[in-house]
């Protein structure tokens, strides 16, 4: 499937004029993942293309207000332009209290179905046919969570040429074989999928670090990543502040993804003292090459 990561927000705390509050949309052909939801979302997702009727899944990483207070917008946004399509909505302990609140003060009514998933452990909590997202523990001032959205091993090229030469039709019988099945023609002659298959191809894998501190459990967690999303709120002269307040610096960053091997790190979460970002990227470039700046509407291909 085609994918591609959309940055709708890449500050923290607090919004600024050129940056806005976190929040990520990883887009497919059929299906959409959010992941935070800071204020003013909808306008971002406006400006982005980004569907409110298409099938989504959204992941929290914590409740802190910059990551959390765009989803009851979000959701009345939806609502009032008639999405009939259902929601799971996925994060820490609290997330349904704060959402019943919302909508018993602010009295709104959906038009569609949500479904809250409070996670409780770290582990696969997504298990679908072409994916999964999983979530480990990170390290900030309240519970939070990382997530790992992978794809699951991918059929390999698929030769026609082969498939003729074996008898096989045009069609249905293709289409079977192309999903990894075996089929049978006239004369009980079987046709396996290898027969007619180049080797399967690695998903993609893409980490989102959410508000964090370096833990130990990370590196395993995101090893041979296309691409890390990792918190970089201070530079590398503020790494004590950093500490105190749950969050990491470039350099932190860039040794997490260089441990991981990761193809790509990119920098978001960046501190209002930052009206150029340029600082960051030069000193997480320093220990990791592949590294850049997620600025508002930043648009990543993810190659096939």
């Amino acid at each position: 499937m085609d994918i591609r990561l959309v940055f709708l927000g890449t500050s923290a705390a607090v919004p600024t004029l050129s940056r806005g509050l976190p929040a990520i949309i990883l887009q497919g052909s059929s299906e959409q993942w959010i992941f935070d939801c800071g204020e003013n979302m909808q306008r971002q997702m406006m400006a982005t293309k980004n569907s409110f009727h298409k099938k989504t899944k959204i992941f929290l990483t914590h409740l802190h207000g910059d990551h959390i207070l765009g989803l009851p917008g979000l959701l009345q946004t939806m609502a009032l332009l008639d999405r009939r399509e259902f929601i799971q909505i996925y994060g820490p302990l609290g997330l349904k209290d704060f959402l019943v609140n919302c909508q018993q003060s602010l009295k709104f009514e959906l038009t569609y179905q949500v479904e809250v998933h409070e996670i409780v452990k770290s582990g696969v909590i997504v298990d679908e046919e072409k994916y999964f997202v999983e979530t480990i523990k990170a390290d900030h001032t309240i519970d939070s969570y990382s997530y790992a959205f992978e794809e699951k091993p991918r059929p390999g090229k698929f030769f026609p040429e082969k498939a003729v030469a074996l008898g096989v039709p045009e069609g249905e019988l293709w289409a079977k074989l192309q999903k990894g099945e075996t089929i049978t023609l006239s004369g009980n002659n079987m046709v396996n999928s290898y027969d007619v298959m180049g080797p399967s191809k690695r998903g993609r894998k893409i980490v989102y670090t959410g508000d964090t501190k370096p833990f130990k459990d990370f590196v395993d967690f995101a090893k041979h990543a296309d691409v890390i999303i990792h918190d970089c709120t201070y530079d590398d002269a503020l790494t004590e502040k950093a500490e105190l307040t749950g969050h990491s610096t470039p350099s932190q960053a860039a040794v997490q993804a260089k441990n991981a091997e990761a193809k790509m790190l990119v920098l978001t979460h960046v501190s209002a003292r930052y009206p150029d970002a340029k600082l960051l990227l030069e000193q997480a470039k320093k220990v990791f090459e592949n590294t850049i700046i997620a600025e508002d509407l930043l648009t990543l291909e993810l190659p096939t």
